[in-house]
């Protein structure tokens, strides 16, 4: 039976706003969290230079149609009263804002393909890193984490980032063209009007940086929210049939309909103070616009001013007054992107527990699998009522020679499971040392250290695929033979005959097979694994009697040549031990073979007397 001193620790799920994350998380106050993309456009700095080319292209050639319209509306003044020169200048001026509305859509076609590729590409870039960072950080980081959480932040949350690069970044640069291209040109056509125009423009802004980042904070609460809605359903879903057994949907419903009920509310948070920052921006900038073209029109009304210019005007004023409407629409896109990028940040910069040395000690091709805890003390996060941790080994110390098979039994929460994680370097020892051939676990880097390790978990975890893919999880391009052996060994080709032998699809987490299959599953991938040190977590717990019978033998088979550690609760699977260590309160306080435990009269003796009573 597996630990429960550290169990409870890495299955608890914290309380802390933002999907069970208890990580602190910066104010949402600035556009810095976006900084985070920057070493990834850097990689792709073609691509956006290409878009932008395009942009500017498309942005520029719109900017002229105000002025070729002015200059039509005008022709009239310029033909003189001349009929035929009339429609000469009219044909010649709509031909020329037919050719650049024609090319500027052309442009634009061509923009929106570039930035587009861009958005993927940064997406698929993030999504990358971030679950390659989630796979670096030990069991510490993600018990305080929810599944849903860490999933949220791979999909909603990078997909808010695809938006604003995808779309919110190249409307922004565009509408950033032609909104300050349309009062440069209005300064052009009327300096006075223009500077007028240009003068309210602070006050209209305002609103913006005021609002948008009260809207940042909010979008990162409402992501926040979301992440719960998912871990919710995620941890329902996994756990589809005992929620069924216990009768607890209408329960479970409730508690994710409170998560999207608060997602909701979030979210109208948000679209409140969006929509009121687009109205305080549309209502102070075209306010501004009518007086500027009210004054305009009294220009034309006194000769001061051409019809055609006006009209310039007119749809310049257009262009910026849309422009700024569309950029404070757009600056809440962007503050929810900052949000976004905000959390991938705190995964990016989490650092790993388990971390390669500056200058990692090589591996020896050969490892005898001399496994040694020197005066090992370890404990948990979770602490007791005077603050203290709990201990889960003290000053422990354990030599396994090379080939020795030793079984670790004892009651839950005496360090058992311990003893495997520090061996698989998943945690690290406050005090004390590791060592497998005299090499310590701290001197390498994590993944050549674990390579001379094959562990089989109590609980057997299997991924969504064939009985193949799950047995050769552990090796590179594993042998088909190999594969059968391992799985005959561990008496899994007996059900796996009767389907498509190796090829046979487990469903999701191997729920298509019986708690028994999985365990021999897991237990034959461990076995495929040409390690040194054999770890099994309670093999044999899922097992009837005669399957566990012909398991115990596959053991032993797979035990010869190798070290082997078995934590075992059914004592008869490990009678054959070389040694049996009886652990309690994280110490060895027994050790010696079956038959002299059981002499002892001491705790070893206990457990196999009421173990044998209940047989």
């Amino acid at each position: 039976m597996a630990d429960t001193e550290s169990q409870q620790t890495i299955d608890r799920r914290a309380t802390e706003p933002g999907g069970g994350q208890a990580i602190n998380r910066p104010k949402g106050r600035s556009l810095k969290p976006l900084a985070l993309l920057l070493p990834y456009a850097g990689r792709h700095w073609r691509t956006v230079a290409i878009a932008l080319v395009f942009l500017v292209g498309a942005a520029a050639l719109s900017l002229t149609l105000p002025i070729l319209l002015g200059k039509a509306a005008d022709s009239g003044r310029q033909a003189g009263g001349d009929t035929q020169k009339l429609l000469e200048l009219v044909n010649k001026s709509f031909f020329w804002v037919a050719a650049a509305a024609i090319t500027s859509g052309v442009l634009g076609a061509v923009r929106f393909y570039f930035v587009s590729r861009f958005g993927e590409r940064i997406a698929a870039d993030l999504r990358r890193d971030l679950y390659a960072h989630l796979l670096t950080l030990g069991p510490r980081y993600h018990s305080k984490m929810r599944s849903g959480e860490a999933v949220s932040r791979l999909t909603a949350d990078i997909t808010l980032i695809e938006q604003f690069l995808g779309t919110s970044a190249s409307m922004a640069t565009r509408t950033l063209i032609t909104t300050f291209g349309a009062l440069t040109m209005m300064m052009v056509v009327n300096w006075q009007l223009g500077l007028t125009l240009l003068a309210m423009l602070p006050v209209a802004m305002l609103p913006v940086v005021g609002v948008g980042r009260i809207i940042r904070a909010m979008s990162n609460r409402a992501q926040s929210r979301l992440a719960d809605a998912g871990a919710e359903a995620s941890e329902a879903l996994d756990a589809i049939e005992l929620v069924q057994a216990y009768s607890r949907e209408d329960s479970r419903l409730a508690n994710f309909t409170e998560a999207v009920e608060a997602t909701f509310a979030a979210a109208m948070r948000r679209i409140t103070a969006r929509s009121l920052m687009i109205v305080m921006v549309s209502v102070l900038l075209f306010g501004g616009f009518v007086c500027v073209l009210w004054m305009g029109a009294r220009a034309v009304a006194k000769g001061e001013m051409s019809f055609g210019d006006l009209s310039a005007m007119v749809l310049y004023a257009l262009y910026a007054g849309s422009g700024f409407g569309m950029l404070a629409e757009v600056y809440g896109e962007v503050m929810r992107a900052a949000g976004a990028a905000d959390r991938a940040a705190e995964v990016l910069n989490a650092e790993p527990e388990i971390a390669p040395p500056a200058l990692p000690r090589p591996m020896p091709e050969k490892i005898t699998g001399a496994l040694t805890f020197d005066h090992v003390t370890f404990a948990y996060d979770e602490a007791t009522n005077d603050g203290k941790p709990v201990s889960a080994l003290t000053d422990f110390s354990l030599t396994v020679k090379p080939g020795e098979f030793v079984a670790l039994v004892g009651p839950s929460g005496a360090g058992k499971t311990t003893v495997f994680r520090l061996a698989l370097r998943l945690f690290d020892p406050q005090s004390g040392q590791v060592t497998l051939d005299g090499i310590a676990s701290a001197e390498v880097t994590p993944r050549d250290w674990r390579r001379n390790f094959a562990y089989a978990p109590q609980e057997s975890a299997l991924f969504t695929g064939t009985a193949a893919e799950n047995i050769g999880f552990g090796t590179d391009n594993p042998d088909e033979k190999l594969l059968e052996h391992a799985a005959r060994m561990a008496e899994a080709m007996d059900f796996l005959s009767e389907k498509e032998g190796l090829a046979t699809p487990l469903g999701q987490k191997g729920r298509s097979l019986s708690g028994g299959q999985r365990q021999r599953i897991a237990l034959a991938r461990a076995l495929v694994r040409d390690a040194p040190v054999l770890l099994l977590d309670e093999a044999t717990s899922a097992l009837d009697s005669e399957s566990e019978a012909a398991v115990r033998r596959a053991i032993e088979n797979a035990s010869e040549g190798r070290t082997t550690l078995v934590i075992a609760h059914r004592l008869s699977t490990v009678r054959r031990a070389d040694r049996i260590l009886v652990m309690e309160h994280g110490q060895i306080v027994e050790e010696g073979s079956h038959e002299e435990l059981v002499a002892k009269g001491g705790l070893y003796a206990r457990l196999a007397e009421l173990q044998f009573a209940e047989g």
